[in-house]
């Protein structure tokens, strides 16, 4: 206990009040002072250990309003560094804001979880704890919003009737927990739909200065977002603070989400924060119960894809998930001329087929396929890896021959029947024919390859790094030249090797990439544009543009395939070249 109230006083004097400077002298209004005609919360206080967070422990306050009924359903909203929040007397003040403002009816009946970044405690009299708190809040990733959803509130549930809602929810915190706040709304929009962050570290502290770009880029969430911050915030090694927050909000604003920048003079000091909770609180929660939609209409490159009125389907799940995340190959699609798609799964040995007008099938079993691909002659293509050959597979007659010896990971066929195969090894073999042309790319760990629309240039997706994919021009004396990294790929800040599964491309010359992140849609200059949000929050490992349209988005992940209307028009290598227009420089 007494290393808590150690690190209790430790969060408050470090993170909710640095030193005062003279436009720091904001002052907490009449809804931050107790009044005798409103009823009063109660407030009670936990520990936790943490498996999410091994061995850390932390305290956590919970504050019920007096007006709690456990029929009901109650909002509830999180606080980083809880204990600077659950202080009555101090600079917050969130359960005395939270009675007045219920007890107006300025926002709804509301439940506060107010939780200090965790510790492990130290090893002997003579080591330090190890502070948790820079790691589970300045992380770009869903690990802290796993942590909420695993453990806190599932335990304050078991005694509260805690809405499941995410626009019932909110998350709030000052410097690095506000970052936190934006990043576990950001990342699980189906936990939190209300952002409120002061001061927050937008900075490189662990990565958070990618996210005006991740706001520009992405398909828009429904959430709703106040940010605060002084103009005489801390300039340090990881950046600008106030810069941070501008460049935050000005993305926010350029995506057309329902967002609020209150500025003011103040340094790196909750003061401000402290002084403005009660008018964040009715921002954030104006016009409750109404539902927080996404954007509609935006700049966004993405939207010129993305069917805002469509959302993902489930055609066909996978029995057991857990298997589906093996992950030696990628899944890759391949389109016939009647839109219908064909999707190779390794682990499962079979290559499943989806139609707009059936049910998804087992379209050809008993194969190790690690790639498909449709000829122009009408046959699919699957490479079988076991067997060491690419298999020529017929609707109505089966397997009607193969090309033996040719063990490879992934295949590409245009529109003339010449078949490109990526080996383990990195090594390309073209296959005109009889004719066989060996290239050694060096490149390591070679992942899948993919014709542009055009079909002079041929792509080539790698892991370790997985952060970018390689373009070769067809043709020329050596049949693949001028070999560039030239695609962009975003990976994830804590995960910079995840996986790159199957592409796709469309009539405009994009290139789509299924990675953990969503699609990424990337313009002819290599360019990410857009990331389109995938069904379930899965990792995606394969896309595809089919349908009798060629619109229709197929994707596969570990759960199963969806598909979902969009914009675009795919275009395949079985067909004749098509030149897209030129990019935008």
């Amino acid at each position: 206990m007494r290393l808590q109230n150690i690190l209790k006083a430790w969060f408050v004097m470090s993170v909710i009040s640095s030193p005062v400077f003279a436009q720091d002298n904001y002052q907490l209004g009449p809804d931050s002072m107790p009044k005798a005609d409103v009823q009063k919360g109660t407030t009670t206080h936990y520990t936790w250990t943490s498996t999410v967070y091994p061995g850390t422990v932390r305290d956590y306050w919970v504050y019920v309003p007096a007006q709690y009924d456990a029929t009901k359903r109650t909002c509830v909203m999180v606080f980083q560094d809880g204990g600077g929040y659950q202080d009555s007397n101090g600079g917050w003040r969130v359960p005395v804001v939270f009675d007045n403002l219920i007890a107006s009816h300025e926002m709804p009946v509301t439940i506060a979880i107010m939780i200090n970044p965790g510790v492990v405690p130290p090893a002997n009299a003579n080591a330090l704890p190890r502070y948790n708190r820079s790691v589970e809040y300045d992380t770009p990733s869903g690990k802290y919003a796993d942590f909420l959803e695993q453990e806190i509130l599932p335990e304050v549930s078991k005694k509260y009737n805690l809405s499941q809602n995410p626009n019932d929810r909110a998350i709030s915190g000052g410097s690095s927990g506000g970052i936190c706040a934006f990043t576990t709304a950001w990342e699980r929009p189906d936990l939190f739909s209300r952002v409120v962050s002061f001061i927050g570290s937008f900075t490189n502290l662990r990565g958070g200065h990618t996210f005006p770009a991740l706001i520009r880029e992405t398909e828009p969430k429904p959430l709703r977002i106040f940010l605060q911050d002084g103009s005489n915030d801390q300039d340090i090694y990881s950046g600008s603070w106030f810069i941070g927050n501008q460049d935050v909000y000005a993305a926010l604003k350029f995506a057309r989400y329902d967002c609020k920048f209150e500025i003011g003079t103040g340094s790196h000091s909750g003061r401000h924060g402290g002084a403005i909770l009660p008018d964040a609180l009715r921002w954030v929660w104006r016009g409750y119960p109404a539902r927080i939609e996404p954007p509609t209409t935006t700049p966004q490159p993405i939207l010129n894809i993305v069917d805002t009125n469509s959302e993902w389907t489930g055609l066909y799940f996978h029995q057991t998930e857990a298997k589906r995340q093996v992950d030696l190959y990628p899944s890759t699609f391949a389109v016939d001329k009647e839109g219908d798609a064909y999707i190779s799964l390794n682990d499962l040995r079979c290559i499943l087929k989806v139609s707009s007008t059936e049910k998804p099938y087992t379209f050809f079993s008993d194969i190790d396929v690690t790639s498909v691909a449709m000829g122009p002659d009408g046959l699919l293509y699957a490479a079988d890896i076991k067997k060491r050959r690419i298999v020529k597979i017929d609707q109505n007659r089966g397997d009607v021959g193969s090309i033996d010896n040719l063990p490879c990971r992934s295949i590409a066929i245009d529109h003339q029947r010449v078949i490109y195969a990526l080996q383990d090894s990195g090594t390309i073999v073209r296959i005109n024919g009889k004719q066989r042309t060996t290239f050694k790319t060096g490149i390591v760990n070679a992942r899948s390859i993919q014709l542009s629309p055009d079909q002079t240039l041929l792509i080539v997706t790698q892991l370790n790094p997985s952060n970018n994919a390689w373009s070769y021009q067809i043709g020329g004396p050596k049949g693949l030249q001028h070999k560039e990294m030239f695609y962009d790929i975003h990976v994830p800040y804590t995960h910079p090797n995840s996986p790159v599964g199957g592409m796709c491309v469309d009539a405009n010359g994009w290139l789509y990439v299924a990675t953990e992140m969503g699609i990424q849609m990337i313009d002819q200059a290599g360019r990410v544009n857009g990331i389109m949000v995938g069904p379930e929050r899965k990792p995606i490992r394969a896309v595809v543009l089919g349908g009798p349209n060629s619109s229709k988005m197929y994707v596969e992940t570990t759960k199963g395939v969806y598909v979902r209307d969009t914009k675009a028009r795919g275009v395949y290598s079985w067909m004749p070249p098509v030149k897209p227009a030129s990019p935008r420089l």
